[in-house]
């Protein structure tokens, strides 16, 4: 059982298990639900006088101090309004004006397995597993206002996971009922005491997402959000608390993200009385709720996880719930076809001949899928126009889409197609017939980026017609993948559609549309391989995952870049579903020249694939590509269902990057070693491997030797002149686990920008 309830004189305990992690909920005398005790794994039910109960005693026993119990009380969903001065989850307003809710218990029931979640993205539980997960239903109510809310917990036991979520319903039956409009209805909140924990979260900008940045918590509090209508690239719904001197291997870690894709709200607070506070949740800026009698709201789902082993422990919790409990794609255990993209190649400049001789040059090297992007549709020979107009633009494409798949096809190749389904140009056929679709405010010029407006997705009508021109096109052109891209923010947010008093629901209703139109997409193309994209990897979240397994990690294709964009994305999302390309040189984004090697090595810790035109390629870097695509075939299986380990990070004092991926039987590993700058009279870098068994036997070679990629075998030689045969090297020879975890592996001295992959097999 994931599940234990207790109860006696001094209140219910409900006691929330994984194989290693313990969730303590108490419920006092009074009904109020308190948050006892997350982290390490407790054998015995306890943990009540963690409350504090004898030193501020709760209002049923001492009501003339209630607002001063309610300042340091450990809520375990708390509300606002009513004394505790803290960020709240919940804040309603009723009809009358009344500004406050209280909320306690009501009845709670415990059952086996995983509810869903009307309309949003969530976890569950597949059939064909036997994992033991629970969930707990805990009902509190406020019988003024006629309010109940039902919280629920999910208990993932193998991955060390619990879920939470809340159903909020207007009952309909209270003493100042009627119409509630929710002010904030955030997901989780987490009380625990202050002992120097530091927050460890993911920030950026386009083409630098989701860098790490950890900072210590000073009084108040740090506030981590997005109203931009999405995730964003900026700041991300994630947080970890991490305790002082925390790494990849040790310290304690306490972690939430959010499966959502629109505005958010993940913030950490420090307390007078050195209490933290952390909740994630939709952002209750502009948002307005409104619940009639009988109307539920639903939270979206937070992800909760405690690591006592640092934040590798942490990040392999995440990774292995994502696999194995929210992505759906028929993908997810086999590799997804190698592609190639012809953006960077062209752009708006190409035809049916262009691409399909573009095609045929990169299906003779063994990339196994064309994907066309921007420009195939309407007026668009540029980015001013045509967005919205979802018919193929015959002047461009004589016989339409569906020649071309048959050309491609005939190749022996899969299709893929690029789309923009939310977004509209003004200058284009559906805003001259439908100008009330789009998000703008009454009155005003709306403001453009990009040359494009937001369409009003939250409208049924609108989804309908973009959905029906982009089926058509799916089905004329036989298409085997889908890049869904959103290339800016939401501005101007107001809806012709919804009434005055609704439109604090508009931005969330907006995410529902999206969520919807991906659903319906999916059930009409069971097979498609979708690829969700935004200005890179602005939308880059749980969410999204739901709905495709790989997401497009940054526009930035530049190696070198990648290393931190894709270090950040892994400590929380799984390599699989990072969308990572080999582009041309100079990079585009940063003008840098990185070998043709090490592109596909940072490659293929994603997705992996191709963003040039193969036949502008040097003969020594075309010559790569088979041996490089065999090796994918080979070896993706570690990165996609392998165990994560962070060795090492050019953040850190040492110029070098270090990851490795590790079958979960430790029968065979692959490290992955970039020297970001070189450094003259230095000796090899001792990296301690991990995910290896002790006591084993592992044979060493540089992946992509056996695939016959001349870069690899390059790299053997270079190696075997730089430091002769074995001499003090890890490579040639066979090694114990036992040594390569402890006495550590050497890597050599790289010049600027140069790496190696190594495959570690048992024997």
């Amino acid at each position: 059982m994931a599940i234990h309830y207790y109860e006696n004189e001094n209140g219910k305990l409900f006691q929330l298990d994984t194989i290693h992690t313990t969730y303590l909920i108490g419920i006092l005398p009074g009904g109020m639900a308190a948050h006892i005790y997350y982290g390490e794994r407790l054998r015995q039910p306890g943990g009540l006088y963690l409350l504090r109960l004898r030193e501020c005693p709760p209002p049923e026993a001492y009501p003339r101090e209630k607002v001063a119990f309610l300042s340091s009380y450990q809520a375990e969903y708390p509300t606002a309004g009513v004394g505790d001065f803290r960020e709240s989850c919940l804040d309603v307003r009723t009809e009358s004006g009344a500004r406050g809710c209280e909320l306690f218990y009501n009845s709670h029931t415990i059952e086996d397995g995983k509810p869903a979640l009307k309309g949003l993205p969530a976890s569950f539980v597949r059939e064909e597993t036997d994992d033991k997960v629970q969930t707990l239903r805990l009902t509190l109510s406020d019988p003024v206002i006629g309010l109940s809310v039902t919280l629920l917990y999910s208990v993932f036991p193998q991955e060390d996971i619990i879920t939470r979520s809340a159903l909020i319903q207007n009952t309909g039956s209270g003493t100042d009922c009627g119409t509630l409009i929710l002010e904030r209805a955030l997901s989780a909140c987490l009380d625990m005491d202050y002992e120097g924990q530091e927050i460890l979260s993911l920030h950026g900008a386009w083409a630098r997402e989701r860098h790490i940045q950890r900072a210590p918590l000073p009084y108040g509090r740090m506030r981590l959000e997005s109203m931009r209508g999405e995730t964003s690239p900026q700041e991300h719904p994630f947080l970890a608390l991490v305790s002082p001197g925390t790494d990849q291997r040790r310290g304690e870690v306490t972690a939430m993200t959010l499966i959502y894709s629109g505005n958010f709200l993940a913030q950490a607070e420090r307390s007078q009385h050195d209490q933290l506070r952390a909740v994630l949740g939709i952002h209750p800026e502009r948002f307005a709720w409104t619940l009639g009698p009988g109307e539920v709201f639903t939270a979206p789902e937070a992800v909760l996880t405690y690591s006592a082993e640092g934040l590798g422990k942490m990040t392999r919790s995440f990774h292995d719930f994502f696999r194995e409990h929210l992505i759906r794609s028929p993908y997810r255990k086999q590799d997804p076809p190698v592609l190639i993209n012809n953006w960077e190649a062209t752009y708006f400049g190409f035809d049916t001949d262009k691409i399909l001789a573009f095609a045929a040059a990169a299906a003779k090297e063994g990339i196994e899928m064309m994907v066309l992007d921007d420009g195939w549709f309407g007026k668009r020979d540029d980015d001013n126009s045509g967005l919205g107009d979802w018919i193929v633009n015959e002047k461009k494409l004589p016989g339409g889409i569906r020649r071309l798949g048959e050309g491609i096809h005939d190749l022996g190749m899969k299709f893929g197609l690029w789309f923009e389904p939310e977004m509209v140009s003004p200058d284009s056929e559906l805003y001259r017939a439908h100008p009330d679709w789009a998000l703008q405010l009454p009155g005003r010029e709306p403001s453009l980026s990009r040359a494009q407006l937001v369409l009003d997705i939250s409208r049924r009508e609108v989804r309908d017609a973009i959905l029906e021109m982009v089926f058509h096109v799916i089905r004329e052109g036989g298409i085997d993948y889908v890049k869904w891209d959103m290339n800016r923010y939401l501005s101007d947010v107001w809806s012709a559609a919804m009434p005055a008093d609704r439109q604090g629901e508009v931005y969330h209703r907006y995410v529902l549309g999206v969520y919807e139109m991906q659903e319906r997409l999916l059930a009409q193309f069971p097979s498609l391989l979708l690829e969700n994209c935004s200005a890179g990897g602005a939308r880059f979240d749980a969410g999204m995952l739901y709905y495709s397994q790989q997401i497009w990690t940054s526009d930035d294709t530049d190696a070198l870049e990648r290393l931190k964009i894709q270090e950040g994305t892994a400590l929380v999302y799984p390599l699989m579903s990072m969308g990572a390309h080999v582009s041309k040189c100079p990079n585009e984004q940063v003008g840098r020249v990185v070998p043709f090697a090490t592109r596909a090595n940072v490659a293929m810790a994603g997705t992996f694939g191709y963003e040039l035109d193969v036949t502008k390629l040097a003969e020594d870097e075309r010559a790569q590509i088979p041996g490089q695509i065999r090796r994918y075939h080979r070896l993706h299986h570690l990165m996609a269902q392998g165990d994560y380990y962070r060795i090492h990070s050019w953040r850190d004092e040492a110029p070098y990057d270090a990851w490795m991926a590790a079958a979960k039987d430790g029968s065979e590993a692959v490290l992955t070693y970039v020297q970001v700058l070189g450094r003259p009279n230095t000796a090899s870098e001792r990296l301690l491997l991990e995910g290896l068994l002790a006591d084993a036997r592992y044979h060493i070679e540089i992946a992509g030797f056996k695939e016959n990629d001349p870069a690899a075998a390059a790299a053997a030689e270079r190696d075997a002149q730089r430091f002769g045969p074995g001499a003090g090297m890890p490579v040639p020879g066979d090694y114990t686990g036992e040594e390569l975890m402890k006495c550590g592996f050497l890597a050599p001295a790289l010049g600027d920008g140069e790496s190696r992959m190594y495959h570690f097999t048992k024997i």
